[in-house]
C-alpha cells in the first residue's frame, strides 16, 4: 500500500491511497446525473501479470502526485461530458484541498448506463 508522504516542521505526514480514494468516490457521488461507482478494468499501466480485478476507484502516487481513475454508472439521460468533466474538477479539487497532494490527472470510465426501471428495481430490494 503506498502512502502520500510529506515533511513538515512538526513532524510527517502521511495519507493512504485508500483515504484519497475515499475522498474521490464521495466527491464523484455528489455530481448530479451519477447514480454509482461502478467496476473498471485495470488499465494498461498496470502489470499484465496481475490477476485483472475490477475497482470502482483506482489511486496511482508517483513524484508527489496522484493519478486517479473512477468507474462510473451514470443515470439515463445524463449529459456524459458535462457530468464527466463536472465529476473531474470535484474530484481533483476535493484531493487537492482536503490532502495538499496535486493531482495530475482524473480519468473517467463510463461503465454503466442506469435507466429509471432499474433505479426503481434496485429501491424495491
Amino acid at each position: 500500500m503506498e502512502h502520500f508522504k510529506e515533511k513538515q516542521p512538526t513532524g510527517s505526514l502521511q495519507i493512504s491511497q485508500e483515504v484519497i480514494a475515499t475522498i474521490a468516490s464521495v466527491a464523484a457521488l455528489e455530481i448530479e446525473g451519477v447514480a454509482a461507482l461502478a467496476q473498471h478494468s485495470p488499465g494498461f499501466r498496470h502489470s499484465p501479470f496481475l490477476k485483472s480485478r475490477g475497482k470502482t476507484v483506482d489511486v496511482v502516487l508517483a513524484d508527489d502526485f496522484a493519478e486517479i481513475d473512477i468507474g462510473l454508472a451514470l443515470k439515463f439521460g445524463a449529459r456524459i461530458n458535462e457530468v464527466c468533466t463536472a465529476v473531474q474538477n470535484a474530484v481533483k479539487d476535493n484531493v487537492q484541498t482536503m490532502t495538499g497532494m496535486a493531482v495530475s490527472k482524473v480519468n473517467i470510465y463510463v461503465a454503466k448506463i442506469v435507466f429509471p426501471q432499474d433505479e426503481e428495481d434496485s429501491e424495491e430490494e
